[in-house]
C-alpha cells in the first residue's frame, strides 16, 4: 500500500456574522445584532488554533482564508490582529496568499487600504449580480452601482488580485441578462471570476419559498455555456466547474482543497481535514456553529464540534469529490500519495467512467471530459462505497 503523504496545508478563518443573512445562503452565517463582540472573537480564535496546532506542528501555511458570513465586517486592524496571531504560531510561506470575502456594500468594510496593510493580498467581492432587479430578488442589500464603485476603491487601494462572485439561473434572468452581469464584471478587469449557479439549498428561506421565474435546467444550461464562452474569450480560463482566471491568478486556497489538500478550521462552524503520514490516517475536524457557543467553549474539549476519521473506505469518494471538479483532472500518483490507497481501489469505477465516456485516461493521468464536466455529480457517485 503506498504510504499517506501529508499534502500543503491552508488555514481557513470563519468570521461568521453579517449585514442580513441572504435567502439562498446555507453557509454558517448570523445577521448582526447590535456591536461586533471583535476582541472576544479574536480571543476564541486563538484559543481554538492553539488547541490545532498540536495536529500540524512543523508544517507551512501555504494560503489563508477569511470567510463567512462577512469578514469584511471585521476592520482591517482586527484582521491584522488575526493574522498576526496567526503567523506567531504557524509558518507562513514566503509570498502566502491571504484572501478575504467581501460584500460590496459601503456599511460592510473598512477602508481597503487598511486590509492591504494588514497582510490581505487578495479580496473576494459577493457580487452576485449588476442588474439591481435580481439583486433585490436575491435579498442582497447592496445594487450594481455599489458594488461597481467597491471593486475600483479596492483597485485604487492597491489590490491587484480580485475575485468577482457572480450567479446565474436567478429568477427571471434571461441569457440576455446572463451576459450582461459577465459583460460588466469584465469591464472591471477582475483577475479571476467565480460563476455559480443558484441553487435551492436545504434550510434556507429560498428551499422553503422557492421564487417564482427560476429558469429551467436547459435555459440555465445556455446561460452557462454563453457565459463560458464568453469569459474564455477575455482571458478567463475555466479551470474548476466555477471558477474562470486569467494567466497565473488561480485561487490557490480552493485549489488545495480541490486537489486534496489539509487546512486547519478555525472559527465558528469552521471545518478541517489533517493528514498524518506517521499514523496514516486522514482527521475531519469541525467547530461548534453558534458564535455565541463557539466564543465560550473555544480552546476546551466542548469547543471541538466533532472528529471524525475518513476510514480507507470512503478515501476515494471523498478526493473524488473535489478532484474531479477540475478541468484539467488529477494524476494517479497524487490519489496513492493523499489518500494511501493503490490505483486498484478505484480501477472498477475509472473504467465505467470511461466506457461512458466521461472520463480520459492517459498514463497517469486522469482528466474529465467535455460530458464528464457536465454530470461531474454522476462521475463522483460512482466513487461512493
Amino acid at each position: 500500500m503506498p504510504e499517506l503523504m501529508p499534502p500543503p496545508l491552508a488555514l481557513y478563518i470563519h468570521i461568521p456574522w453579517c449585514v442580513k443573512k441572504c435567502p439562498y445562503c446555507d453557509f454558517n452565517s448570523h445577521g448582526q445584532k447590535g456591536e461586533l463582540p471583535v476582541a472576544e472573537y479574536i480571543a476564541a480564535l486563538t484559543r481554538d488554533l492553539e488547541q490545532d496546532l498540536p495536529l500540524v506542528w512543523g508544517r507551512t501555511i501555504s494560503s489563508v482564508f477569511f470567510g463567512g458570513g462577512t469578514p469584511s465586517l471585521f476592520s482591517g486592524a482586527a484582521i491584522g490582529d488575526i493574522l498576526g496571531m496567526a503567523s506567531s504560531r504557524l509558518r507562513f510561506a514566503p509570498n502566502c496568499e491571504i484572501t478575504m470575502e467581501c460584500n460590496p456594500g459601503t456599511v460592510e468594510h473598512d477602508r481597503f487600504e487598511n486590509y492591504l496593510s494588514a497582510g490581505v493580498n487578495r479580496l473576494s467581492f459577493g457580487v452576485q449580480s449588476f442588474d439591481d432587479g435580481c439583486l433585490e430578488r436575491l435579498g442582497r442589500i447592496h445594487d450594481a452601482e455599489r458594488a461597481r464603485s467597491a471593486v475600483k476603491a479596492a483597485q485604487d487601494a492597491g489590490f491587484a488580485n480580485i475575485n468577482l462572485d457572480l450567479m446565474y439561473a436567478l429568477p427571471e434572468q434571461t441569457l440576455t441578462m446572463a451576459l450582461a452581469d459577465v459583460e460588466q464584471a469584465i469591464a472591471l478587469n477582475p483577475q479571476h471570476l467565480s460563476h455559480y449557479q443558484l441553487t435551492l439549498e436545504p434550510n434556507t428561506l429560498f428551499a422553503a419559498k422557492p421564487p417564482a421565474g427560476i429558469p429551467e435546467m436547459d435555459d440555465a444550461w445556455d446561460m452557462q455555456e454563453a457565459c463560458i464562452a464568453r469569459m474564455r474569450d477575455a482571458g478567463y480560463a475555466q479551470y474548476e466547474v466555477s471558477a474562470y482566471a486569467k494567466a497565473g491568478k488561480r485561487c490557490q486556497h480552493n485549489l488545495n482543497y480541490w486537489t486534496y489538500g489539509d487546512y486547519l478550521g478555525i472559527g465558528a462552524g469552521a471545518h478541517g481535514k489533517i493528514t498524518s503520514g506517521e499514523s496514516g490516517r486522514i482527521l475531519r475536524r469541525w467547530k461548534p456553529k453558534n458564535p455565541r457557543d463557539f466564543m465560550q467553549a473555544a480552546g476546551s474539549g466542548s469547543g471541538i464540534g466533532g472528529d471524525e476519521y475518513v476510514s480507507p473506505e470512503n478515501r476515494p469518494f471523498d478526493y473524488m469529490l473535489n478532484a474531479l471538479r477540475l478541468v484539467d483532472g488529477f494524476s494517479l500518483r497524487d490519489f496513492e500519495f493523499r489518500t494511501g490507497l493503490g490505483c486498484e481501489a478505484i480501477a472498477p469505477q475509472l473504467n465505467e467512467a470511461v466506457q461512458r465516456g466521461w472520463l480520459e485516461i492517459s498514463g497517469d493521468w486522469v482528466k474529465p471530459t467535455e460530458l464528464g464536466m457536465r454530470f461531474a455529480n454522476d462521475v463522483m457517485g460512482l466513487f461512493l462505497r
